[in-house]
């Protein structure tokens, strides 16, 4: 069975969208990840630390739209060009898909995401994609969080979680760590 890992940019009151404030991210406060900290390199260790787990890439329409034009041709993203991709949307038609950022297959329900997981390989990982961590967390299909958790109240914008009531799922913190600039590092599992 294959992990399913939400990774991403949260600030302390739960948003996550617009962290790095570029095209698609008209939050007010967009780009809350660059402005007014302090740049301290070991905050960021964490995105590169994964590259060793992940094995696939998995985002829902809208990230998918806004990585694809630009992380095949990212330095920093290189090591995912040929990776395989996962996009989870029910309107998004196969002649959409970026060429040359490695095999992307589109799911088309929260179902097909639960096959996934039950076949062979590593480590899914989603970036963004707020909406989809939502379905996926209420259908119980993360299975790990990692948080870079930053000092800023934004009031407004998408959260990671969702607010429905339902059965509560209990974490446990893999690993921590604190920075100077306030960044929090946070890795929970999800208890099954």
């Amino acid at each position: 069975m294959r992990d399913l890992v939400w990774t991403g940019f949260m600030s302390l009151d739960g948003v996550v969208d617009s962290p790095g404030g570029g095209p698609g991210e008209e939050h007010r406060g967009g780009g809350w990840v660059f402005k007014d900290l302090e740049f301290v390199p070991e905050a960021w260790s964490l995105k590169g630390e994964e590259l060793a787990d992940t094995t696939a890439l998995m985002f829902g329409r809208r990230s998918y739209q806004a990585f694809a034009p630009v992380w095949p041709g990212s330095e920093d993203h290189a090591a995912y060009k040929d990776l395989p991709k996962y996009v989870v949307s029910s309107t998004l038609t196969d002649d959409a898909l970026a060429d040359g950022w490695g095999p992307t297959t589109i799911l088309r329900s929260t179902d097909d995401v639960a096959a996934l997981k039950q076949g062979d390989g590593g480590a899914i990982f989603i970036h963004g994609s707020a909406e989809l961590a939502r379905r996926l967390s209420d259908a119980g299909l993360i299975d790990r969080y990692h948080l870079l958790v930053f000092p800023v109240l934004l009031g407004a914008g998408k959260s990671l979680f969702g607010r429905v009531d339902r059965d509560k799922h209990m974490l446990t913190l893999r690993e921590s760590q604190s920075y100077a600039n306030g960044i929090l590092k946070l890795i929970y599992d999800v208890r099954r």
